[in-house]
Parts: C-alpha cells; structure tokens; sequence
C-alpha cells in the first residue's frame, strides 16, 4: 500500500514538471533536477531489495536514514545549484543597470545637443 501510494506521488511529481515545462512555467535546465529526483524515487520504489542492498554497503543499517541522507545531499546540492544561479542573476543585473545608465546619459546629451541646435 505504501509502494503505491509513493508510486502515485512521484508519478504526479512527473506529470506536474512535465506540464508546468510544457507551459513554459519551468525551464529544462531547471526541471532536469527534479526530473531525475522523481524518476530515481520512483526506481526506488519498483527495485526496493536494491536500495535496501545500497543502503546496507554504505554502512546504513535502517534504509530510511539512507534516503533521508540521500534527500539531504539532494537538497543540498539543489541549494548550491540555485546560490549560483542567484550570484549569476546579480552579476547581469549589475550590468544591466550600467548599461541603461549609459543609456540614460546619452539620451540625456542627446536632448541637451538638440536643444543647442534648435
């Protein structure tokens, strides 16, 4: 029972990326992630021996703690993923504004030579 409903969750999780991707709420470069989150969740759950296998070579006696760490190094990394989006973000904000500045000065210089010409 809990494998279907599992299943069900990250299959409408698939669904959900997919539609909001297709509305173009959601880039590819930024659902690629939660892609890979839900089909890995849902391999999870049909090959449930295997991760419980995983989890005991990597040293974890109860498989919960071994996806919950796996769910920490996701989110974690996700995390990371998402500061250097926001530091690429103010970077070309900066520039942007610079650039309109510049903008801003010469229309200004503009209107100053076409009032000197008239």
């Amino acid at each position: 029972m809990v494998k279907i409903f599992a299943a069900g969750v990250l299959i409408f999780l698939l669904i959900l990326i997919i539609d909001m991707c297709r509305r173009q709420k959601l880039t590819f470069q930024y659902a690629f992630g939660w892609l890979m989150f839900a089909l890995l969740g849902l391999m999870a759950v049909i090959f449930e021996p295997s991760v419980e296998a995983l989890s005991h070579w990597c040293g974890f006696i109860v498989t919960s703690n071994f996806i919950f760490f796996c769910l920490m190094v996701f989110f974690i990394i996700l995390s990371l993923f998402l500061t250097t989006f926001l530091c690429q973000q103010n970077k070309r904000n900066d520039i942007m504004a610079q650039k309109i500045a510049i903008l801003d000065l010469e229309l200004k210089e503009l209107k100053k030579d076409i009032t000197r010409a008239s």
